[in-house]
């Protein structure tokens, strides 16, 4: 088999595990097995199977067996890590995909044949640092060396854990050591659980998510939060089969009894959902401000320049002009909308960032998880000069990810050196600004630092996933951000917490209704219903075509709350759109009695009426918003047809008249012409029904509409073969 045919066997037999059938999940796994051809393979899979039959052949034997479920649990496991395992090794040898090239040529260029190897060197370059970092000066091409031979033993390190298919014994080991390090500052903490979370991404193996698993109690909050980010993703991706692992469960469980856990997890679910609309934010910028700052741009450069004319006194007055264009090109408010999206977390760099990416620090795959350091060999220019804590304040602040940090400093040193001295210093009072605010952050929020971390990293997943240049060869992370609440881990997290209102609500409020939708529903089986649920809950019913639904959530609502002026509006909408006009107009008039003269509530008390054909009631109240003068056009049309329809023609007229002096749509020409037909002015009405037949640009329309008026145009007098004739007479003047 091909790649492709091994990868698809591979996804069918999953599916197959999945939904119970596992005599055909065997008949699959044997093919995977026989075209491995390794011993080893196929004796695991044939005692896999004789297991199974041995249960089968107990089944059918009527024997009863309370130990049943537990054997069928671990022989689907065995076979779904099994499955897992053939894939692995048959992509290894087939595949041209990026991590597999990957594993087979990264053996060949190693520096350290060992993990001990690694750990070794690791080890001392910080004790040769430590011990000659205060003489500096004189061993600066000493302490070069040691970076450079560091950031080779970081990659490797990173790539072993990454590329390996098993763990052994010392690897494991050396992991655990280099995380129990006292120094928590090491970016080898920080790369471990990138490389293992990567690796759990391409295969399952129980013993490597147990590893995962153990780095979420870690102290260091950097490892801790990174190993909850990876762990939320990898427990989603193998969502369906967690039920056949008790010992993951077991462990959850655990974890999820800390309420500070809880609380990272709670954050972390809603950052990853949050991912959703980085998409919409770069095409935002992209599609709606970019755009509009070019065009207003020369406006501003000639403004500029004029301004540059007068005093500096005047000068420093301001430039309300420069605002007043900014406000009217509509560019100040999307600034503002994509300014407060920042405040609440969104991720607003990624477009910006996405074009930094091209550099060659970003093709070593380790660089886009190694958290920022200044030390570092390709950057280290930039912080060598008695202004780097300028710099340093400025790229130490939490609103850009560590990717972005370093894409910033590589692109600061393309520039030259002049430029590059003048934008350090614009910096300086920037990163005064950013450092009150993070001061301010943290006395808010005491958990500040642990948000900052996981969204940061989450960031720089995101970067990774879609922008590397063979992110395509990578399963895309992000791409179930919207299915976190369905998963295993989600159930057990929200069993003891209040984690499902926050993420129902956060759903809600980005407009993602379906899942809103499916969590609101949970609540209410669970919760003491309250009118608000239950307003929500119509709400999201109503916003997913689910008219009956929202109905009755509103009406429920209703009960627990009466006289909620927003709830009896909805109702009467339901009812509107459903058809029930009676009931629609009797909740609009209650929504009528509790706050008087609302403009669009009147408006559809109007509508009711007419659809309930009692136009002359339709006519006052439309009579009334005429008055008051609010609404223009929308309801002049609606008196211009009930006193038409009432027979008050010369009422018809006057509205009809004034919305042609402001707007010719078909409809009003349409109606222009039914006025004067009634009036026995024929002439006038053929000339406003060829403006009509003009407008519409097609003959079947205009007809259509002129004959659905007939009961209206008969009960003035006019009968069908009148309509004939006008029609025939129009469609000989259109030649």
């Amino acid at each position: 088999m091909n790649a492709n045919q091994i990868h698809a066997t591979f996804e069918a037999t999953l599916n197959l595990i999945s939904s119970g059938k596992l005599k055909n999940a065997f008949d699959n796994t044997k093919l995977l097995v026989d075209d491995l051809q390794l011993g080893l393979y196929t004796d695991r899979f044939d005692e896999l199977q004789q297991n199974y039959r041995y249960l089968l052949d107990y089944f059918i034997s009527g024997i009863e067996d309370p130990e049943r479920k537990i054997v069928y649990n671990k022989i689907v496991a065995k076979l779904f890590t099994l499955n897992y395992e053939l894939h692995e090794e048959l992509m290894f040898r087939n595949s041209s995909n990026f991590e597999y090239t990957q594993q087979r040529y990264f053996p060949h260029t190693k520096r350290y044949l060992t993990t001990k190897e690694l750990l070794i060197s690791l080890n001392y370059y910080h004790s040769q640092t430590t011990l000659i970092g205060n003489l500096q000066d004189t061993h600066d091409a000493e302490l070069k060396r040691l970076r450079l031979n560091y950031e080779t033993a970081l990659s490797e390190l990173f790539k072993n854990y990454w590329l390996t298919k098993y763990y052994s014994s010392d690897d494991k080991d050396i992991f655990i050591k280099l995380l129990q390090t006292d120094d928590f500052d090491k970016p080898e903490k920080a790369l471990l659980i990138s490389s293992l979370t990567l690796n759990l991404w391409r295969m399952f193996d129980e013993s490597k998510l147990m590893l995962l698993l153990d780095c979420c109690l870690h102290v260091n909050q950097t490892v801790k939060q990174r190993a909850l980010v990876g762990l939320c993703f990898v427990l989603i991706k193998y969502n369906r089969f967690l039920i056949f692992f008790p010992s993951v469960r077991n462990r959850l469980v655990l974890l999820a009894d800390d309420n500070q856990t809880l609380k990272n997890f709670r954050n972390i679910i809603i950052q990853i959902i949050s991912t959703v609309e980085t998409d919409k934010i770069t095409k935002k910028l992209r599609e709606e401000i970019l755009p509009e700052v070019m065009k207003i741009s020369p406006l501003l450069k000639d403004k500029m320049d004029a301004e540059s004319l007068l005093k500096s006194d005047e000068w420093e007055e301001g430039n309300p002009e420069w605002q007043d264009m900014l406000e009217k090109s509509g560019v100040s408010d999307k600034l503002q909308e994509l300014s407060e999206l920042q405040m609440e977390g969104a991720d607003v760099y990624m477009s910006t960032f996405s074009m930094l990416k091209s550099f060659p620090f970003f093709n070593d795959i380790a660089n886009w998880f190694i958290p920022f350091d200044t030390r570092f060999s390709s950057i280290s220019e930039l912080f060598t000069t008695e202004d780097k804590s300028i710099l340093s304040a400025f790229v130490g602040n939490n609103a850009m990810c560590n990717s972005d940090k370093y894409s910033f400093c590589l692109s600061i040193l393309q520039m030259p050196e002049a430029q590059r001295s003048m934008l350090k210093q614009s910096f300086k009072m920037e990163s005064e600004q950013l450092e009150e605010m993070a001061k301010d952050e943290a006395l808010l929020t005491p958990d500040i630092a642990a948000k900052n971390i996981s969204k940061q990293y989450i960031q720089d997943l995101f970067r990774f996933f879609k922008l590397f240049p063979q992110h395509t060869d990578f399963y895309d992370i992000f791409s179930s951000a919207l299915l976190m609440h369905n998963s295993y881990l989600f159930d057990i997290l929200s069993a003891n917490s209040e984690i499902k209102t926050d993420v129902a609500e956060y759903y809600f409020a980005k407009s993602h209704y379906k899942q809103a939708l499916e969590l609101f529903e949970d609540l209410l089986k669970v919760q003491e219903p309250t009118s608000a649920i239950y307003q929500k809950t119509g709400y999201l019913y109503q916003q997913t075509s689910q008219l009956g639904k929202a109905l009755e959530a509103y009406l429920k609502a209703d009960i627990i709350q009466p006289d909620d002026l927003w709830t009896i509006r909805k109702i009467a909408l339901c009812y509107r759109l459903s058809g029930n006009h009676e009931k629609a107009l009797e909740f609009y008039q209650h929504a009528d009695f509790l706050k008087p003269n609302q403009t669009s509530t009147l408006l559809h008390i109007g509508q009711c009426l007419v659809a309930l054909e009692r136009f002359k009631e339709a006519l006052q109240v439309y009579a009334k918003l005429d008055t008051e003068d609010i609404t223009g056009l929308k309801v002049w049309r609606a008196i211009t047809w009930c006193a038409f329809v009432s027979g008050n023609l010369a009422q018809a007229d006057y509205y009809s008249q004034k919305i042609l002096e402001h707007e010719q749509l078909a409809t009003d020409l349409l109606n222009a012409g039914h006025i004067a037909w009634c009036q026995n002015k024929r002439s006038l009405a053929g000339e406003y029904y060829f403006r009509c037949l003009k407008n519409t640009k097609n003959k079947d329309l205009f007809e259509s509409m002129l004959w659905n008026d007939l009961i209206y145009l008969s009960s003035k007098g006019i009968d069908k073969g009148d309509i004939s004739l006008m029609i025939d007479q129009l469609l000989y003047r259109e030649r």
